[in-house]
C-alpha cells in the first residue's frame, strides 16, 4: 500500500449467511483481508446483526496483525462498557482495535429503541460519549458534564498500554459529523461523489471514503463481473426509494440525488449497487490503471482512508490490491 494509504475491508453481516457457516465465513473474510494488506476490517452493529463486539473477537482470534474497526452506537452501551471492552480486547490480544462511532442508525431501529434525538443532537450525544471514552483509554480519570453524559471521577482498569491507543472514525458527510470529527479527532469518512465533484479536504481531519471496488485487466471485463454481480432489481429499488423517504442520513439523500452518468469506460463511477439497494456505498469499476488513477484523484483531494465494501471472494481482494499497488506505483 501507499505509506499514506489506510485500507480496511468489512466483515460480513449475520444476516447474510445461515448460521452454520457465518462464524467460518468472518474468518475466510479476514483472513483475506490480512493477506491483501488491509490494517483493519469494518464489523457492522444494528438491531438486527450479531454483536460487534463478539464478532470482533473471531477476528482477533483468527489473524496475527488485523484490527477489528468495530461500529459503536452510544444506544447500545455506556462509554465506560465500550472504554472496558476496547481495553479487554487489547489487553488479551495485545492489539490495537480501531471505532468507528456512529451517531444514528436506521429509522425503525432507533425507534424501536425509544430514541428520537434529532439529527444533529445524535452527533453531540457521541461527541459526548467519545469524549469520556477517549480520556478513560487515555488512562485520565474521568469527570464529565454534558447534556447527554455525567461521570465523576470515572477510571478504566485494567488500563490501556498507550501503543494500542484506538483509531477513531466517524460519519463526515454532513455538517454536524465534520464539527463532530473536529472536536473529537475523529478520521471523518463519507460516502464520496464521483472525484471530480469532490472538494479539497482542508477543513476535515484525515478524512477518508467508504467505496466498492470492481477492477480487472480490461474496463469491459469489470463491469461484466459488475452486472453479474449487482444485476438490475425492481424490488431494490422499491426499496431504496422507501428507505430514502423515511431517512434522515445526509449520506443517503446526498448519493440518491446524484445523477448517474451513462456508463462508459471514462466514467467508473457506479451507484448501480446502491439504488438497487444491494450496498450503502459507491463503486468504480474499470481496469486497474482507471480505478487507480480514480483513487489517485481521492487521494490528491487529501481522502488517505478507505473502507472498502465486503469482499465477494479471496481473489477479488487480490484483484483490489493490484488496483492500491498501482496506485502506489503512481505515488512514487
Amino acid at each position: 500500500m501507499a505509506a499514506n494509504i489506510q485500507l480496511f475491508s468489512t466483515c460480513p453481516q449475520s444476516k447474510d449467511f445461515d448460521q452454520d457457516v457465518y462464524f467460518q465465513q468472518v474468518i475466510d473474510v479476514a483472513k483475506w483481508s490480512e493477506e491483501a494488506g488491509c490494517v483493519g476490517i469494518l464489523v457492522y452493529t444494528d438491531n438486527g446483526l450479531a454483536d460487534p463486539w463478539l464478532v470482533s473477537q473471531i477476528i482477533l482470534a483468527n489473524t496475527k496483525t488485523l484490527a477489528p474497526l468495530v461500529a459503536v452506537q452510544p444506544l447500545y452501551m455506556h462509554p465506560y462498557t465500550a472504554a472496558k471492552m476496547v481495553s479487554t480486547l487489547s489487553y488479551l490480544y495485545k492489539r490495537k482495535i480501531y471505532l468507528n462511532m456512529l451517531a444514528g442508525g436506521f429509522k425503525n431501529d432507533l425507534i424501536a429503541l425509544g430514541d428520537d434525538t434529532p439529527h444533529d443532537d445524535r452527533y453531540l450525544r457521541t461527541t459526548e460519549y467519545t469524549l469520556i471514552l477517549k480520556g478513560l483509554l487515555a488512562g485520565e480519570t474521568v469527570s464529565f458534564e454534558g447534556k447527554y453524559y455525567q461521570v465523576k471521577n470515572l477510571k478504566l482498569i485494567p488500563a490501556l498500554e498507550p501503543k494500542f491507543f484506538p483509531g477513531i472514525l466517524i460519519s463526515g458527510s454532513s455538517e454536524a459529523g465534520i464539527e463532530a470529527s473536529r472536536n473529537i479527532q475523529a478520521t471523518a469518512i463519507k460516502y464520496p461523489k464521483p472525484p471530480g465533484e469532490e472538494e479539497v479536504q482542508q477543513e476535515v481531519i484525515a478524512p477518508g471514503v467508504r467505496v466498492g471496488i470492481i477492477a480487472r485487466d480490461s474496463s469491459a471485463d469489470a463491469w461484466e463481473v459488475g452486472y453479474t454481480r449487482f444485476p438490475e432489481d425492481r424490488k431494490g429499488q422499491i426499496a431504496h426509494a422507501v428507505a430514502m423517504k423515511v431517512s434522515d442520513s445526509h449520506w443517503h439523500k446526498q448519493l440518491s440525488s446524484l445523477g448517474e452518468q451513462p456508463v462508459s469506460e471514462q466514467n467508473p463511477y457506479w451507484l448501480g449497487p446502491f439504488k438497487n439497494y444491494k450496498t450503502f456505498c459507491p463503486y468504480l469499476v474499470g481496469s486497474y490503471d482507471q480505478v487507480a488513477q480514480e483513487l489517485r484523484r481521492y487521494l490528491d483531494l487529501g481522502f488517505a482512508t478507505y473502507i472498502l465494501d465486503i469482499p465477494a471472494s479471496r481473489e477479488e481482494l487480490g484483484h483490489i490490491r493490484k488496483v492500491f499497488d498501482a496506485v502506489k506505483q503512481v505515488s512514487l
